[in-house]
């Protein structure tokens, strides 16, 4: 659980609502239905048509991460790395192979099965390197998502404002009118410039901070099964990868 993103949206949330109170606003004025459609709507049109059906299910599926990210302990996988140097050391590379049902990540499993199937350094790591930056491309690609229609919101926003005005100007001989198409035009561009800013642009960076996280992870491991491959001391091995920890 990560608490501070639904934190940073309630002071963001807060700070502009209590601004608009102490200015003498209503909270009522910044609630308009047809200028949320419009920034919404618009900005998730635009997104669907610019991206790819599985890339844009991919960033749905990575939306739960800002609140319940993936558990990432480098520490454990650090001491893993080094229970299986040991092992190895002990009773050759194929005393590794019933490590490989027990691990649950598929990455690590992958590499788990290039070292005991003898492979040479290179290409373990040329066959794991591949694998972490397709995985890397694909995942910050679906992440650009939401960074996408932080650009498309306050364009949005702007096309409300001017919807709201071409409102206002049908209608200059009825005064009820007015107001309603006032509001959207302000309100609509309110909307685009708030969602892009507290809502879009930093969910995308969140998930690239934390994809950046993962990358790590499996660079780790990646370094732990080389240089298990390599035959390099226990103490040598947890000294390394101590390095990312700094």
């Amino acid at each position: 659980m990560d608490p501070l993103s639904l934190v940073g949206l309630v002071i963001a949330l807060v700070a502009i609502v209590g601004g608009n109170l102490l200015e003498g606003g209503s909270p009522a004025f910044l609630v308009n239905g047809p200028a949320l459609l419009i920034v919404l709507g618009g900005s998730l049109g635009a997104v669907l048509l610019q991206t790819p059906p599985a890339q844009f299910l991919r960033g749905l599926k990575l939306l739960p991460w800002i609140v319940i990210p993936p558990k990432l302990d480098l520490e454990s996988s650090i001491r893993k790395a080094v229970r299986w140097s040991q092992l190895a050391r002990k009773e050759g590379l194929l005393g590794l192979e019933n490590e490989i049902d027990r691990e649950p990540d598929a990455f690590v499993r992958k590499g788990l099965q290039l070292l005991v199937d003898g492979n040479e350094t290179e290409i373990i790591r040329d066959a794991l390197e591949l694998e972490m930056n397709i995985r890397e491309r694909r995942y910050h690609a679906a992440a650009r998502i939401f960074e996408a229609m932080g650009g498309y919101a306050p364009t949005l926003g702007i096309l409300g404002a001017v919807l709201g005005l071409i409102q206002v100007m049908q209608n200059l001989t009825d005064p009820e009118k007015l107001g309603s198409g006032i509001a959207i035009a302000f309100v609509a561009t309110i909307y685009g410039v708030g969602l892009a800013n507290l809502v879009f642009l930093p969910i995308a960076n969140k998930l690239k901070a934390l994809l950046h996280h993962q990358s790590m992870a499996q660079e780790l491991m990646l370094e732990g099964i080389l240089a298990i491959a390599e035959g390099e001391n226990p103490h040598n091995v947890e000294l390394k990868l101590r390095g990312f920890l700094v």
